[in-house]
């Protein structure tokens, strides 16, 4: 067993320590030249949740029948963030280092996971913030919370995927970012991020459920409902089918393999290509 691992640690030995100083060196470049340098990582999405609480809270009334629904509204923000800049990310990641993959070989598959680690960080900065808020509201925390992380892994691994793909597909055909900006902005409010679940559900049940058969939808509300409040509810609990709950999931996971597969049959031509 030791043997093989270390065989494993030297094969991929190159990988780590490369993947270790693109994340570092994505990170830096982010901020470079910036006077508040990585505070608007925290700062971004705190600007974006007062603009929407005060239209959709405070004037518009949205969630009073949701406890804490500021917060969830707020944690909804940050995860959707962490999704849109891991696949956006990775959506120009190969075509942006076209010169460095011109000149040296290396494993392509890194540069799209520098990037998704780098997101990942920003993630975990911003859940400061989050943190804090639900601290000063007196959100009650119990052992459930817990299972956020396996939400935020899904959340990370379906963008994963999706930035495997959408990069590779990019190389060949520059139209791809476009399409994936309006696909975007239909998902982000299909997603349930700025208002509750259940405004959708007083409307309609169905609709609200099928809403939630999208696994980005189905991770910020599983994540809302183990952080924050068990009012937001989820999949599980509208469906009471365990089989139902995993569509999402198994969805996510042939999105992962299709992006791999996908990325690796290409990667090989990315330097005659980009």
């Amino acid at each position: 067993m030791s043997f093989m691992f270390a065989n494993s640690y030297k094969k991929y030995r190159y990988s780590l320590i490369l993947l270790r100083e693109l994340v570092v060196t994505e990170f830096k470049l982010r901020y470079q030249g910036s006077v508040l340098g990585y505070l608007w990582s925290l700062l971004k999405p705190l600007f974006l949740f007062a603009i929407l609480y005060f239209v959709f809270v405070y004037f518009l009334k949205i969630g009073d029948n949701v406890p804490h629904w500021p917060i969830a509204m707020l944690l909804g923000i940050v995860l959707w963030n962490f999704f849109a800049e891991v696949t956006n990310n990775g959506l120009n990641a190969i075509v942006a280092r076209g010169d460095v993959i011109r000149k040296i070989n290396f494993p392509k598959y890194v540069i799209i996971l520098a990037s998704s680690v780098s997101a990942l960080i920003n993630l975990l900065l911003n859940f400061v913030i989050v943190a804090v808020f639900m601290l000063v509201n007196g959100v009650d925390i119990s052992w459930v919370a817990l299972l956020a992380p396996i939400y935020i892994l899904e959340l990370f691994a379906f963008g994963l995927g999706l930035a495997f793909l959408l990069s590779a597909v990019q190389v060949r055909f520059r139209d791809v970012g476009y399409i994936w900006e309006i696909i975007m902005q239909a998902l982000f409010y299909g997603s349930a991020v700025i208002y509750p679940l259940a405004m959708v559900l007083e409307q309609s049940q169905k609709l609200g459920t099928v809403l939630l058969f999208n696994p980005i939808a189905q991770a910020i509300q599983d994540t809302r409902h183990v952080l924050v409040s068990e009012a937001n509810p989820t999949l599980y609990s509208l469906t009471g089918s365990v089989w139902l709950s995993l569509i999402p999931v198994v969805f996510v996971v042939l999105v992962v393999i299709f992006g791999a597969w996908y990325f690796k049959r290409k990667s090989p031509y990315f330097a005659e290509e980009v």
